[in-house]
């Protein structure tokens, strides 16, 4: 079993990358399974800096090959907020509901609800950046939440081509069609098929 590391203390975001990996010959453990993790800043102005930072300072500190993945929801009527502020939109504290009240707050009167999901993933190993990846779903925010399942902004967003929110298609679909399963597929085929030549990385 090969074990990597996410720079992540989310664990919905852990579940859901084991779940996408279930049959594979890896395993994700996260930040928490560390003995006194370091604290990572995100001061990065795009998905993709913040993303490459975490994924750098968490391998260097636990000395083993890492991911980290920035992901976030940008709105088209509020000229992509939140962004890379989705975790942070409504204050550093606030609640998936507060999170959301804010946001359909902010679309209240607009006619536009086009939005889309952006999830970047970088690798990192041995003191350097491997590759990164990005994947996006693309779909519409209701006004009202609906769902019991899923996470963050998932009650409000219904990807293109669907008539179900992700809180309400669960985790089967979701985990198939997401930004972060698209995401997650590229990284995926890039261990299997890159990182196992590396020198110095054993899979």
């Amino acid at each position: 079993m090969f074990e990597i590391l996410a720079a992540t203390n989310n664990k919905h975001k852990i579940e859901e990358f084991n779940t996408m990996l279930a049959g594979k010959d890896i395993k994700i453990i996260g930040m928490s399974d560390l003995e006194n993790p370091p604290e990572i800043i995100e001061d990065g102005k795009t998905f993709e800096e913040n993303a490459r930072k975490k994924a750098l300072e968490a391998s260097n500190f636990a000395e083993m090959p890492t991911f980290a993945d920035d992901s976030g929801l940008e709105v088209e009527a509020l000229d992509g907020a939140p962004g890379i502020m989705s975790a942070r939109y409504a204050g550093e504290n606030a609640t998936d509901a507060e999170k959301i009240e804010k946001l359909l707050k902010e679309l209240e009167g607009k006619d536009n609800r086009n939005a889309r999901f952006v999830c970047v993933i970088a690798i990192a190993n041995d003191g350097e950046i491997i590759e990164t990846f990005r994947g996006e779903v693309r779909g519409k925010i209701i006004e009202k939440p609906r769902g019991e399942h899923g996470f963050g902004y998932d009650p409000v967003f219904v990807p293109n081509g669907y008539d179900k929110t992700f809180s309400e298609l669960g985790s089967e679909i979701k985990d198939k069609i997401s930004h972060r399963a698209r995401a997650i597929k590229e990284a995926e085929d890039f261990i299997e098929d890159e990182m196992s030549t590396i020198d110095d990385f054993d899979f």
